[in-house]
């Protein structure tokens, strides 16, 4: 098997028949891969007019021309038309997929069709197996991991990278998500959905080949300097010290952290859940996604909610900045211990953590305010309140009644029928955790993937006082670019400080890649252009687009939020994206101008006096 060529492996699947189509498909110099692959994939298999859980629509696992070649590109995009707003979407995770996926041979894997039955699906380099595990519906996440491992038998457990679906893909959840490899979720926008109504409740992928990689000198020396880039310098270091509980602590002195349903960005309850409270009090040990010598993911030891008269009976609970925020500070819980004893359970029914922690938050405003009551709940809520949070996750999980089946729709569904939409926490889908003001609001509620990691508007908010609004968006549109640009690679983007665009086209040249390494900044934008056109295509219009409420009640460092600079921010962004998915502008975005911008605007340097000097910037 080739580590690289000029076109991209695919295996496409029929679940209906269990037989398996390779084929060659695109040019690595025009899509390049990861996002790029995954797009232009589903253009060619997806429908655009039909909904999401029609059979025919393809859920899609991509990687990327330089994955097993080099440090971090160990990441897999998952393109799919999502149960929570209609559209295309992505999702990306690591764990072990991306590199048993290059080694099965191929660099994408494309679902249609559904299921006769609840089925679990093998593939690798030389065998498809599509088996009947009706005996696994309604197992949690972790059950169905420790059968498949039982009974699967399919390749050896460092060589096989298992996903599965809980309670909640299998009743529909607009943010039901997949797990991969335990430890690292397919998280926002419900694919956990989409494998739910094909029938699916695992895939598991064999990397069971090999390659050879190039010769000469070039590529080991390159591999060598990204290498001693990610651990032997400060690059990486913390990710692998504290991970992102790192940002708590910052972002709570700046006030930009979401407390109680973002009623408040700040709290005197820190400490008891800061990333440092964690690694002294229960960091248990930390891991890595396959291809990464950085060990991002922290495990934390819960002996708590278990059989408490024996000490040696403990549970491993992924933790990391989001999910401490949604199902911590945003459920006002300031016990470490009852935090990781609510993941475990999110974990378990199949839920994003974001959006099930901010559905709980507002739910608890809802009830506080007299909007709702026990009779729709089933349990008291109350901010602090672990064993109430455990039982209301549980049957939103499970879709019991109609209150939590509205709430698995998304926090604006249940809204439009309790009420409560001013203080729904939603931008595109549920908030991430970052309250920093306009840009952020802005970026994450307009984004492609309605996700903080679409563009650092975040760190802008906190490096920029100043209301620049052309300077701001055009670093949204271009920031957005560089970003996908190691999306299609598929790299982690922890790592993007590690690769530069020049880099990147060093890497590519490495492999025998020259076309792609030297075509890359322009089939980064022609990426971009191809996803907004798709997610335009699917229905999206930013003009109806809306900001609750309460995102104007918020009070940060620099004060309240201004609703002028929000409104120019947005009327400004809504117009850069649109010119995108037109292919708008070609003159100035070959001339470096992003589309929708006048030439002449440049992001202005970062304000050092704004917030770096206050609590340094939270990434």
């Amino acid at each position: 098997m080739r580590l690289a060529s000029e076109t991209f492996r695919v295996l496409r699947v029929d679940l209906a028949t269990g037989r398996g189509t390779a084929l060659e498909f695109g040019a690595v110099g025009e899509i390049l891969g990861g996002s790029g692959l995954a797009s232009a994939l589903f253009e060619r298999f997806g429908d655009l007019a039909a909904p999401w859980n029609a059979p025919e629509q393809p859920i899609i696992f991509a990687v990327g021309p330089l994955t097993g070649a080099f440090p971090l590109m160990s990441k897999c995009v998952c393109g799919f038309k999502s149960p929570y707003n209609g559209q295309y979407a992505e999702s990306h995770a690591g764990g072990r997929l991306a590199l048993c996926l290059r080694f099965s041979g191929y660099h994408a894997l494309v679902l249609t069709g559904q299921a006769r039955v609840l089925s679990s699906l093998t593939v690798g380099s030389r065998s498809i197996e599509l088996a009947d595990v009706h005996w696994l519906r309604g197992q949690d996440v972790f059950a169905t991991g420790k059968l498949l491992r039982r009974v699967g038998g399919a390749g050896s457990s460092g060589h096989r990278s298992i996903l599965r679906i809980g309670p909640a893909g299998e009743n529909g959840a607009a943010y039901a998500c997949i797990n991969v490899d335990t430890y690292r979720h397919f998280g926002r926008l419900g694919s956990g959905a989409v494998l739910g109504a094909k029938n699916v409740k695992a895939v598991t992928v064999v990397g069971d080949a090999d390659f050879a990689l190039p010769e000469g000198r070039e590529y080991p020396k390159l591999f060598k300097r990204v290498f001693d880039t990610v651990t032997a310098t400060d690059k990486m270091r913390k990710y692998h010290d504290l991970g992102t509980p790192a940002n708590l602590a910052p972002l709570n002195r700046i006030k930009s952290l979401p407390w109680r349903n973002l009623q408040a960005t700040s709290d005197e309850g820190i400490d008891g859940v800061t990333g440092e409270t964690l690694a002294e009090q229960l960091l248990l040990r930390q891991t890595a996604c396959a291809g990464c010598p950085v060990g991002c993911i922290h495990i934390g030891l819960l002996r708590q909610q278990f059989a408490k008269d024996h000490e040696y009976l403990y549970r491993q609970v992924n933790y990391d900045y989001e999910s401490i925020y949604a199902q911590g500070t945003m459920l006002g819980m300031t016990n470490a211990s009852d935090v990781l004893a609510l993941l475990d359970e999110t974990e378990k029914v199949g839920l994003d953590v974001m959006s099930a922690g901010v559905a709980l938050a507002w739910a608890t405003e809802a009830m506080q305010r007299g909007l709702i009551g026990e009779a729709e709940t089933g349990v008291p809520l109350a901010f602090g309140d672990l064993n109430g949070y455990l039982a209301a996750m549980r049957r939103l999980g499970a879709g019991a009644g109609e209150f939590y089946r509205l709430l698995g729709k998304g926090v604006l569904r249940a809204a439009e029928a309790y009420g409560g939409e001013d203080f729904a926490c939603v931008l595109g889908q549920e908030m991430a955790g970052y309250a920093t003001g306009e840009l952020f609001y802005v970026a994450q509620s307009h984004g492609f993937r309605h996700s903080h990691l679409d563009c650092g508007a975040y760190a802008w908010d906190q490096e920029h006082a100043e209301h620049d609004v052309e300077g701001a968006v055009r670093f949204l549109v271009e920031d957005e670019r560089a970003r996908l640009t190691l999306c299609c690679m598929v790299g982690c983007l922890f790592a993007r400080g590690a690769y530069p665009q020049e880099t990147l086209q060093e890497a590519l040249a490495s492999l025998g890649l020259r076309e792609a390494a030297d075509n890359l900044e322009r089939a980064a934008l022609g990426v971009q252009k191809k996803r907004w056109s798709l997610k335009f295509r699917t229905g999206y219009d930013p003009a109806r687009v809306r900001i609750p409420k309460r995102f104007l009640e918020v009070t940060t460092w620099k004060g309240t939020t201004d609703p002028e600079y929000l409104r120019s921010l947005s009327e400004v962004y809504s117009a850069a994206i649109r010119d995108l998915a037109d292919d708008g502008a070609d003159d100035g975005a070959a001339s470096g101008t992003a589309p929708g911008m006048a030439s002449g605007i440049a992001p202005g340097p970062a304000n050092g006096d704004a917030a770096q000097g206050r609590a340094g910037r939270a990434d």
